[in-house]
């Protein structure tokens, strides 16, 4: 079907978004009908709007019905978790897909009100359930929102299950759908209102390593699940001395105080920078909308220093391998590829074995549970992703921020105590190690040009591949899409290695329509960053 013929399709049925389809531009048909928003593994994520590639009701009952259908063909009586974030339109999608799984009578589990990613993981887990759905867009700007599923494990579906799942969804007319009532589904307990808080925090607080508490913390929600839960778990764990930042301290869409709420990005932990600086306090600790990812600045002599994603897993792993009284033997570290070297180093310095996997976190959850199935989980330490991602311990499959931040709140009371600050730790590693420079890069490609773009971009690096990284002969090159002796599923991601041990890092985004460059430099510093990035752009 074409564009226009879809276009005429959702505006004559699609009457909730009649006066949106109509009032559509050439430009706006295009973008909105050139292709069904796709169901990768990570679930669907798009602009909030009408049209095949956007979220809405349509689409979401369209995933759902698919998603009832392949439950169904596995389990009679299949079961599903839902819990959703702070975004426009999370709950109402939250509900409809509730309602739609009840048409299909299975039932299914929703929390109470918005919790974090990893919440929902860990309700996939604490009921049983045979899959779970988290509405959520992660720490994209406002505009979007998303559909995660996951598995009976608790991890978000492996490639294979998401392309089976596809297959069903793949098979659902957007307008054949049917939801039950919702308040009947509840009345009827088809649908269940939960909330296992007080189960989750618990297990959250089992993975505690440090005894201090003197410390003191500024943190931000980010206007997201966070908000919440993560004051509660502080104050449970006795860090009494806590400010909130408060024009980010309730659940708010629109992330007003920081277009792109990311803990990763500078300008989204500025208002916490301010009042840590207003109050002196020994660290920021800020979430994302969704609370799986972690970010935190730390207090110096000379102001605040930004710890990158790397470098807090490169400290968690010292500090759980240096303060942790129950080891294993054969600990084991889990990483995804484009995360730094030097947590490889680090963890092997204690005995530990390295697990490198591909970017993403399920994969880091299908390690947990081949090593759980062969009843070895308690090996699991970290698992860690350079984009502020971080899980210590098997009770949920997803990063967890709010373990993180606990961990991050023990880590700096506990050196606190020595009097040091996470930098000074993070200096000595340095000395003892040696240093690592990193970037991560995103080049933006929108729309449907921009999608044959980038699809052009990668295949002109498959066809004429760098031979060498700012002057340093390439040594290593591996296609994650062709490889065959790497012991790692087939990826879009392509792997370049110096002599000198610099990196480059090529892949597509999976929820973005983002290509993202990961660079690192093993010498020069961030000044050959630099030229690595400009001699990049050319071919990007």
């Amino acid at each position: 079907m074409d564009i226009q013929k879809k276009y005429t399709e959702w505006l004559k049925k699609a009457t909730e978004l009649k006066a949106e389809i109509a009032a559509m531009d050439d430009d706006a048909k295009v973008d909105a009908f050139y292709k069904d928003l796709e169901f990768g593994t990570a679930g669907l994520r798009g602009v909030i709007g009408a049209g095949t590639n956007r979220m809405n009701n349509y689409t979401v009952g369209r995933a759902t019905q698919g998603l009832a259908d392949y439950l169904l063909k596995k389990s009679k009586t299949p079961s599903v978790a839902i819990s959703y974030d702070s975004r426009h339109y999370s709950e109402e999608f939250a509900r409809y897909a509730a309602a739609v799984l009840a048409q299909n009578g299975i039932k299914s589990y929703i929390s109470d009100k918005l919790k974090p990613t990893p919440y929902l993981s860990f309700m996939v887990r604490f009921f049983g359930c045979d899959a779970g759905i988290m509405i959520t867009a992660s720490h994209n700007p406002a505009k979007y929102n998303g559909y995660k599923v996951y598995g009976p494990d608790g991890c978000q579906v492996t490639d294979a299950a998401a392309a089976e799942i596809l297959g069903y969804v793949n098979g659902v007319d957007y307008f054949d759908v049917k939801a039950a009532d919702f308040d009947t589904a509840v009345k009827n307990k088809i649908v269940r209102f939960v909330d296992v808080t007080r189960e989750y925090l618990d297990k959250v607080y089992e993975r505690s390593v440090g005894s201090a508490r003197d410390v003191s913390i500024v943190y931000t929600p980010l206007n997201g699940t966070g908000c919440d839960i993560v004051p509660q778990m502080l104050n449970e764990r006795g860090f009494k001395n806590v400010t909130i930042v408060p024009e980010q301290a309730r659940p708010n869409g629109d992330f007003t105080t920081c277009p792109y709420p990311n803990p990763e990005k500078a300008d989204a932990l500025k208002l916490g920078i301010e009042l840590a600086k207003k109050s002196g306090a020994d660290i920021l600790i800020g979430t994302d909308p969704d609370a799986d990812r972690l970010g935190a600045a730390v207090k110096t002599a000379d102001g605040y220093r930004l710890i990158t994603g790397n470098e807090m897993g490169v400290l968690l792993i010292d500090y759980l391998f240096s303060h942790k009284k129950d080891l294993p033997k054969k600990p084991v570290v889990v990483k995804t590829i484009v995360s730094t070297d030097l947590a490889k180093v680090v963890a092997e310095s204690y005995g530990a074995e390295v697990r490198d996997v591909l970017t993403g976190f399920k994969y880091i959850g299908e390690v947990i549970k081949k090593l759980e199935q062969k009843g070895e989980s308690e090996r699991f330490i970290l698992g860690f992703e350079e984009s502020y991602g971080y899980l210590s311990g098997s009770y949920v499959r997803d990063k967890d921020a709010v373990l993180a931040a606990m961990l991050v709140a023990e880590m700096t009371a506990d050196y606190k105590k020595q009097g040091k600050t996470l930098s000074d730790v993070l200096d000595g590693i340095y000395s003892k190690y040696g240093r690592y420079y990193h970037r991560t890069v995103s080049f933006t490609y929108e729309g449907a040009e921009g999608a044959q773009k980038m699809k052009d971009v990668l295949a002109g690096i498959r066809k004429n591949p760098p031979a060498t990284i700012d002057g340093s002969k390439v040594v290593e090159s591996i296609d994650y899409l062709t490889q065959d002796k790497w012991d790692l599923p087939k990826a879009d991601v392509l792997s370049y290695k110096a002599e000198d041990g610099s990196k480059l890092i090529i892949r597509p985004s999976g929820t973005e329509p983002l290509i993202k460059v990961y660079i690192t430099a093993a010498v020069g510093g961030e000044q050959r960053i630099d030229t690595i990035l400009a001699e990049s752009k050319k071919f990007l």
